[in-house]
């Protein structure tokens, strides 16, 4: 019998060799392991970010609104506590890495949550042309906006306050409410939904899923979206455009980058709103 040589550790013949995390998902060679979650484990993480988003959005949020005056103020009122829901999952995250990890390292986040330039499945190098996807999946998700869907309630659909004049009056150089929403798009597109679901929930689902993990990813983002449920069949074929990059590249930057441009848009059109006051 010959040695092994087992996390840089040589193995005399005769004993027994520790296996690595349980259920590894596939990594290539230089990267590690990450554990696996279980199906009642991939339920808990979502109904730990979908659940209170629902309830802030049809409980609490209507029941702030009765209390303040002027126009808009249901939309007021969703801002505020949509953004403590986005912000809940961003702390959601940083209390599961550090539950799996016991670190909050950068140079351990940073693999916990596939923070890091997509990588090339048939060459390994990292970044370069790679990067261009990132226009073209934006591209992509602007144009699938454009679909017929759902009509939107009044007053819960952000898009529809910023164009109306209760948004336009609220917002005509309030520099405070520019820092709200600026808040609420970084945790929304950045640090809370893609960090949860591309940077946590991704990398530990293929465990449970296999090759399809992307896919069930891409059908809990859309039905997380209790909170707005309306959406949900745009965002089911949206973020299949965005999760499988993520998963092919191993990267939620990538995917992290593309569902950004939808907040970069959106500060744009507030900025503005706010300097015309």
């Amino acid at each position: 019998m010959k040695t092994v040589l087992v996390h840089d550790r040589v193995v005399p013949p005769g004993e027994p060799i520790a296996t690595a995390d349980p259920l590894p998902t596939a990594a290539p060679p230089t990267e590690r392991a990450l554990p696996q979650l279980t199906l009642g484990g991939i339920a808990a993480v979502w109904a730990a970010a979908a659940l209170p988003m629902a309830l802030l959005a049809w409980l609490v949020a209507p029941a702030i609104a009765d209390h303040l005056s002027g126009p808009g103020a249901l939309s007021r009122a969703l801002i505020v506590t949509l953004t403590a829901g986005l912000v809940w999952q961003f702390v959601l995250v940083m209390a599961l890495v550090w539950r799996e990890q016991r670190t909050l390292r950068w140079s351990v986040l940073k693999e916990a949550l596939w923070l890091r330039a997509p990588r090339d499945p048939g060459s390994g190098r990292r970044g370069g042309r790679i990067w261009l996807l990132v226009p073209a999946l934006a591209i992509l998700t602007g144009v699938e906006t454009l679909l017929p869907g759902p009509s939107n309630p009044a007053a819960r659909d952000l898009g529809d306050f910023l164009s109306s004049h209760a948004g336009h009056t609220l917002l005509a150089g309030s520099w405070g409410w520019l820092a709200i929403l600026t808040a609420m798009f970084v945790f929304n597109t950045v640090l809370g939904e893609e960090l949860l679901f591309r940077g946590f929930l991704l990398p530990r689902m293929n465990g449970v899923f296999g090759r399809r993990d992307w896919l069930a990813n891409g059908v809990l983002f859309a039905v997380y979206h209790l909170h707005v449920p309306w959406v949900i069949p745009a965002t089911l074929l949206d973020s299949f455009i965005v999760v499988y990059p993520a998963k092919r590249y191993r990267s939620a930057l990538l995917s992290i980058a593309v569902h950004s441009a939808q907040s970069v848009f959106f500060f744009a059109l507030v900025l503005s709103l706010v300097l015309k006051g």
